[in-house]
């Protein structure tokens, strides 16, 4: 194995209770709300805009496209000042990092999340120094499940895409995967809700230290 990338959001860290505050303060700023942490959970791995969107759209709240584009804006300041004030690392993240890092393996990190609070998250969990590449939503033009951030990934890390592992929590990273043609490893103990459509992961994994055994 040439590299191994990570989702963030429900793979490495359990960051849906600082999504969830944001979401509920900025749709206080509507005057509506607020919503539970499953329900918020659920619309996390998309990027923003999706995940306002369908906070939106569960609640029906009848706004203008620019109205909705403001939502946005304001979801993106109130994240962006507190990303990592409940976020936690999940169980044996930071010991596997640091388990490829003495083997010598490349680690990226293909997310959803801009760029810009994903880093944040990194270096506030102490994750930072393990990564070589850290690719979020807005690093390109695209995001998943479009392949290219993923192949930008393993292509900064020196990696053959068929050389490299994707370990993700959802239909969305195993559709990148797929995409990128990237073996994927799926974490169970993440934030996927219900059946994945023709889901053939090459590996399934409740523990994140099952991968150091991969």
């Amino acid at each position: 194995m040439q590299a191994i990338i990570f989702d963030l959001d429900g793979t490495l860290v359990d960051s849906a209770p600082d999504i969830h505050a944001a979401a509920n303060r900025m749709l206080a700023g509507l005057g509506a709300g607020p919503l539970d942490l499953e329900t918020v959970t659920h619309f996390i791995g998309n990027g923003i805009e999706v995940l306002v969107r369908r906070c939106v759209e569960h609640l029906q709240l009848d706004l203008a496209e620019t109205e909705i584009k403001s939502a946005v804006r304001d979801f993106s300041a109130l994240y962006a000042a507190d990303v990592a004030t409940l976020t936690r690392p999940y169980p044996g993240a930071r010991a596997l990092l640091a388990t490829l890092v003495d083997r010598r393996i490349p680690i990226g990190l293909c997310t959803n999340k801009p760029e810009a609070p994903a880093r944040d998250i990194l270096k506030r969990m102490s994750l930072a120094s393990f990564f070589g590449v850290v690719v979020g939503g807005d690093t390109l033009p695209c995001r998943k499940p479009d392949p290219a951030p993923l192949l930008h990934t393993a292509a900064q890390l020196g990696a053959h895409p068929a050389q490299t592992l994707y370990v993700g929590d959802s239909g969305i990273d195993y559709q990148t995967a797929q995409r990128a043609g990237v073996p994927f490893a799926f974490f169970e103990g993440g934030y996927q809700r219900g059946e994945i459509k023709d889901f053939r992961p090459d590996h399934r994994i409740s523990d994140l230290l099952e991968i150091a055994a991969l």
